[in-house]
């Protein structure tokens, strides 16, 4: 598997950063996590959007889901580059009970006249498959629905936090994994609230834990520091412990 950064910027895009979201490609299959904002703009330097196969939304806050209303812009207006290849013409989008009237109304308030179920086929998170890619959830500690997800491909295994608090449901899901991308919003100087994001020092701790193989660090605010989300992980983790950045690209 292959996972590309498309945004990693937390809560909010950055200077140099999108926010949330990842491209996963295996066998030719492709699947966006989260589509924040400035995301969708990163993932057409990787593939035509109607290239796309699946789309999961980890949850409705607008970092990680409001670049979905740019991607209806394109699947409408944008022609044939844009045309998806399904056998139905769309593409397959999982995301929390709610997804569809939510982007309804963040893209326009008449947009049920539109027909979005034209452009995707909307589903809420459950085990299965898409393409190569064997997918379970949990639910994590956040204000509002959110769900991490497990991907194993043959026998590699991604694990995905979304956003969250300390969380027992996250080290169960995440156990044996091979890669753990975690957030790391919190900075060592900042309250850590509970059942709303994790530190650093945390995302190592659930990683450890979880006994995974690497911890990929993400989600750090722009005015928080990677490298120090980074460094305060490793503390806490006997992995390697690596810092997502916009473009970087990971084999797992």
């Amino acid at each position: 598997m292959k996972l590309t950064v498309l945004g990693c910027s937390g809560s909010m895009p950055g200077p140099d950063s999108a926010a949330s979201g990842y491209l996963l490609e295996a066998d030719g299959y492709r699947l966006v996590l989260d589509l924040g904002h400035g995301a969708f703009g990163a993932l057409q330097r990787y593939v035509d959007p109607g290239g796309v196969d699946a789309i999961v939304v980890t949850h409705l806050h607008a970092d990680h889901c409001i670049d979905l209303t740019a991607y209806i812009v394109a699947l409408r207006y944008g022609g044939a580059r844009y045309r998806t290849p399904g056998p139905d013409g769309r593409i397959a989008l999982i995301g929390p009970a709610g997804t569809r009237s939510h982007l309804e109304a963040a893209y326009d308030p008449y947009a049920r006249t539109v027909g979005l179920h034209e452009l995707f086929g909307f589903s809420t998170p459950a085990s299965g498959e898409l393409g190569p890619f064997a997918l379970s959830f949990a639910p994590m500690n956040h204000p509002v629905p959110t769900n991490a997800v497990r991907i194993t491909c043959g026998d590699r295994t991604l694990v995905y936090s979304a956003d969250t608090g300390e969380s027992d449901a996250l080290v169960s899901l995440a156990h044996a994994a091979d890669v753990l991308l975690c957030e790391a919003s919190v900075g060592p100087d900042e309250e850590c609230i509970p059942n709303l994001h994790l530190s650093g020092r945390q995302a190592g701790e659930h990683a450890e834990r979880a006994g995974v193989g690497r911890l990929i660090v993400t989600h750090v605010p722009p005015w928080g520091s990677r490298q120090v989300a980074a460094d305060e992980a490793a503390t806490a983790f006997g992995g390697t412990t690596e810092i997502a950045e916009p473009a970087a690209e990971f084999w797992i």
